[in-house]
């Protein structure tokens, strides 16, 4: 198995990127100009490595490779997005992998492209990239190639000795457990699971029993032999089960207006582990959202634009407004959800408002945005 954490310091060992590895500060696909240049990178990615993985980088200052994380993206669609715009998609997956000089939260995302060893080309167009268009890597820079169209195999023999050196032994893997339980959640339930005598998942959060239903929140849950973060919320709560073969995640998110509040279940998770040191995850989104009066909701719309003109104008709001917009995100969600397609430029265009005014609240819509980016791509 390959230690995650390992694999992105060798690949940070190869200062400059190339055409095989790309590394970025951020992406932001929830935009159509991010969206489009990670769309370029993937398929550029693809065409230049036939025969072998390709990484992107997320998380990394571009001039000195310091590492300073990203939020954690959960995101398990990624791979419907590339289906969506790329004709022969190559397999994709985006992993969150947790370094210990981070903040709590804070990842370094990893994005694994495997070609499916067919040219990969844009299927549409997006932002100012044309539907057919084709993208090489050109060393470290994705350009677009209209002849002489050719896949060729020159990186296999360098990504498997970067893959090598990032395998995973039983001493990174005791640490790794060990510094999990005791050093970084000492305040909360933490437990593990051995699967097929080689997986470890371990899990931490809030325990709390219901009827005899047992929830989680604040979660933070691993599987520690890759070092990759399998889930995160310091709002969200879950459920957890297992048994010998699988480990299983059903997340829940509270919505609502008002004092109404009430938990929905949004996703569930399966990891399936097999006897030959392999794994497979599969997620199904399960979401009912809550259905409103229209009138009702137009009334909330209406509001939430004004509380955010206010702030933006600094007027400073009374105690009740106050109020109002910590529900901001759920209930521009809840206006969504419902048919409000303008409520997601009101999200995005609140994101810089709601970081300066309040990080709680701009928390709060960060996770809103997740929950509408999972239904969006489902």
């Amino acid at each position: 198995m390959i230690n995650k954490r390992l694999l992105v310091k060798n690949l940070l060992a190869h200062n400059d990127e190339n055409s095989f590895y790309d590394k970025k500060r951020f992406i932001s696909i929830g935009e159509k100009e991010g969206k489009a240049k990670f769309l370029k990178h993937v398929c550029a990615l693809a065409n230049s490595n036939p025969k072998n993985n390709s990484f992107i980088v997320i998380g990394v200052e571009d001039e000195d490779n310091k590492i300073v994380g990203v939020d954690f993206f959960d995101d398990s669609k990624i791979q419907n997005l590339v289906n969506a715009y790329l004709d022969n998609p190559p397999l994709i997956s985006y992993e969150n992998i947790p370094f210990p000089h981070l903040p709590e939260g804070k990842v370094v995302g990893l994005v694994t492209i495997r070609s499916n060893g067919k040219v990969c080309a844009l299927r549409k167009n997006i932002w100012k990239y044309y539907g057919g268009a084709v993208f090489f890597r050109e060393g470290s820079i994705s350009l677009p190639k209209a002849f002489d169209i050719e896949l060729k195999d020159i990186n296999s023999k360098a990504v498997a000795t970067i893959e090598q050196h990032a395998r995973n032994n039983i001493e990174l893997t005791l640490d790794a457990v060990i510094n999990f339980i005791n050093n970084r959640h000492p305040d909360l339930t933490s437990d593990y699971k051995v699967f097929k005598e080689q997986f470890v998942v371990c899990w931490a959060g809030i325990k709390k029993k219901i009827k005899n239903k047992t929830y989680y929140s604040r979660v933070d849950i691993e599987l520690i032999n890759e070092q990759v973060k399998l889930f995160y919320s310091a709002l969200d709560e879950i459920t957890i089960s297992f048994n010998e073969d699988t480990f299983s995640i059903l997340e829940f998110v509270q919505l609502g207006l008002g004092s109404q509040q009430k938990y929905y279940p949004l996703e569930k998770v399966v990891i399936t582990f097999s006897e030959n040191g392999k794994y497979t995850m599969n997620s199904e989104l399960v979401f009912d959202p809550p259905q409103y009066d229209k009138k009702t909701l137009h009334h909330v719309f209406n509001a939430n634009n004004a509380l955010l003109q206010k702030i933006e104008k600094k007027i400073v709001l009374s105690n009740a407004e106050h109020d109002d917009l910590t529900h901001l995100p759920a209930t521009y969600l809840i206006c969504y959800l419902n048919g409000f397609e303008e409520a997601k430029e009101k999200m995005d265009a609140a994101r810089p408002l709601l970081k300066q005014y309040d990080s709680g609240i701009h928390q709060s819509l960060k996770e809103s945005q997740r929950i509408l980016r999972k239904v969006r791509y489902n």
